[in-house]
């Protein structure tokens, strides 16, 4: 599977053990940045990873900030991006059963870089389960997604 990632100056570290990571299992990684504790926008992170996802030139997408919050809320502003903040496995498994989410967030502040593996393996490895009810849920929120392009 190809994943985009991208953090800012409070998650770089955290995407540091996590590029390592989905080479080990065997992803192709597209790393948009940024690499030091430098302050930059999370936008200018989150905004090409959601890009590559959106366009296909990348199945997922995994962001990273200090908390997540930022990455999460920038994410979610794309058409097309169901981005959870993540910091627990079970939050991990459920958003992709439930949500099929196409991206992920999570916070360098606020997990260690064990439990972010972790969070990563059950994401990616977690297929959306389907069903009515849930496939129901996605179109309703789709729907507001087209709703707001023709009312800006």
């Amino acid at each position: 599977m190809k994943i985009a990632i991208g953090a800012d100056h409070a998650g770089y570290r955290l995407k540091d053990v996590i590029v390592p990571l989905l080479h080990k299992l065997g992803h192709e990684v597209s790393d948009v940045g940024c690499d030091c504790a430098d302050s930059v926008d999370y936008p200018d992170y989150a905004i090409p990873v959601c890009d590559m996802v959106v366009k296909g030139e990348a199945e997922r997408g995994i962001l990273i900030c200090g908390t997540g919050i930022g990455m999460s809320i920038a994410a979610n502003k794309t058409p097309g991006i169901r981005c959870a903040l993540v910091h627990d496995l079970f939050s991990a498994k459920a958003t992709r059963e439930h949500n099929d989410t196409n991206v992920l967030a999570m916070g360098e502040r606020v997990i260690g870089p064990g439990l972010a593996e972790e969070i990563v393996k059950v994401w990616l490895e977690t297929p959306f389960s389907g069903g009515e009810r849930h496939q129901n849920r996605i179109r309703k929120v789709m729907e507001l997604e087209d709703k707001q392009a023709l009312h800006p």
